[in-house]
């Protein structure tokens, strides 16, 4: 009986502890992207510590939402899921706001890499399925698109 208390007054702990850190975090900035004559709200990530943290641990992410990744040079880029519950699409996009390719992603894999075909300098992840429900495909532009992270 006290080894299940303990346990559970651990996973309490550890709760609270989580929830703490998720309220630490500051948001951040949106933007409003435009794709043909569609709009992402899109929660902007520049630095290498929020690349990292991405979307993890969120559960829900609103139709019309997203995050765009903003890297500091055009490269091969690669995203996986780890610990992110909620299933993605993505779209690679190039320096001059050009999709390069989309794929969906599946919920907490984090052993399927998807990768861009060419050099993006941004990366796009929205619902799984919205880019697909907009008719949005490879090759659309993308504006809006802020300058590049700075190293």
């Amino acid at each position: 009986m006290r080894i299940t208390a303990f346990i559970v007054s651990l996973l309490f702990c550890a709760a609270a502890q989580a929830q703490e850190m998720a309220v630490a975090l500051p948001p951040l900035p949106t933007i409003p992207l435009t794709i043909g004559t569609h709009t992402v709200i899109a929660e902007v990530a520049q630095t290498p510590e929020q690349r990292e943290r991405g979307l993890m641990h969120r559960f829900t992410l609103p139709g019309g939402h997203g995050m765009l990744f903003v890297f500091d040079r055009p490269q091969p880029l690669s995203f996986w899921m780890k610990n992110t519950p909620v299933p993605l699409s993505i779209a690679f996009i190039d320096e001059r706001g050009t999709i390069l390719n989309i794929r969906d992603m599946a919920p907490n894999d984090d052993k399927t890499l998807h990768q861009s075909q060419g050099n993006a300098l941004y990366a796009l992840e929205v619902r799984k399925g919205w880019f697909a429900e907009q008719g949005i495909k490879a090759g659309a532009s993308v504006r809006g698109l802020p300058a590049a992270a700075k190293r």
